[in-house]
């Protein structure tokens, strides 16, 4: 028997600096300013003797850019208006301090059309990452302290064997219910067949999909794969592609909801308060998913009418 331990340590600290810019090609020049910004700060590191940033993050906020290849063209060429998100991680908080008084100048001697730092100055915080183990129950006591000042003592709840003959089952890949999924000519937006919505435990993301109608679940069973999902989100991943024997993203089905469940390994630059991203605890995802293309499909939405 063991208790399910999950703990947390400091590992270094981080900083977040977002400033809003506007005019032609807004994405280009704030992506050059950060990048000033971070040069003027490493040359003062180097002075003090400080190493470089552990980790760092750049992304403009309405240029699409979390959706990576995805993104509309159109966007990318036409912006004129982004919030640049300027993430910086560093092991000594003395090193962030430099970083934080070097924000300002930019708006007043770098690229123009900076009018605005959200948040104000940056502050320092610790980056807190978590650490999920199995510890031995007969290894240590647990105890229980109340209010009153009494403590008690835990007992471990003894293993319960399970009954074989009620085990659930894993549910085999390819299997329709007897539903014979054909090919079609029509394309669909999976926000058109589904419900999506998303969330993160740790650095893993997942993404839930309902269908709009039970007559959909085949046809989501079959067209949209755990690979498909993957690929779209292969710019996220941090992950190699096998990573200890185990896919980035694997899908389960949910029966009696008529979805499916997607998981996303180191999905999130860290998730939570350890990841300098934007979206740490993947809030978009389902919701970035949603312009997907299904192909080759029949009219199942005025079919699922007709039932």
């Amino acid at each position: 028997m063991v208790w399910q331990v999950s703990a947390t340590y400091l590992d270094c600290y981080k900083a977040v600096s977002v400033f809003t810019l506007s005019g032609p090609r807004a994405a280009e020049k704030g992506h050059k300013t950060a990048q000033s910004i971070l040069s003027r700060v490493r040359s003062i590191f180097k002075f003090a003797g400080f190493e470089d940033f552990t980790r760092v993050h750049i992304q403009a906020i309405g240029a699409e850019e979390s959706y990576g290849p995805h993104a509309k063209q159109s966007l990318q060429l036409g912006q004129r208006e982004v919030a640049m998100w300027l993430a910086v991680e560093h092991p000594r908080r003395e090193a962030l301090d430099i970083f934080r008084r070097e924000i300002a100048p930019a708006g007043t001697g770098m690229a123009p059309g900076i009018w605005g730092g959200l948040g104000g100055r940056p502050k320092s915080s610790p980056v807190l990452k978590l650490f999920s183990f199995l510890y031995p129950k007969s290894k240590v006591q647990a105890m229980v302290g109340f209010a009153n000042g009494n403590n008690e003592v835990v007992a471990p709840t003894p293993a319960l064997a399970m009954d074989n003959d009620k085990a659930v089952t894993p549910r085999p890949r390819g299997i329709d219910d007897g539903i014979d999924v054909k090919p079609g000519s029509h394309s669909f937006k999976l926000s058109d067949l589904a419900y999506l919505r998303s969330g993160d435990k740790g650095n893993t993301a997942n993404i839930g999909v309902i269908a709009r109608h039970p007559s959909f679940v085949p046809y989501l069973r079959k067209h949209l794969t755990a690979e498909m999902v993957e690929n779209y989100f292969e710019h996220l991943l941090d992950l190699p592609h096998c990573y200890r024997g185990a896919a980035r993203v694997a899908r389960y089905e949910l029966t009696g909801i008529n979805a499916f469940n997607f998981v996303l390994r180191r999905a999130l630059g860290g998730g939570g308060i350890a990841s300098l991203r934007p979206d740490p605890q993947g809030k978009g995802y389902g919701q970035m998913i949603a312009d997907l293309q299904l192909h080759n499909l029949p009219d199942i939405v005025v079919l699922a009418g007709d039932l």
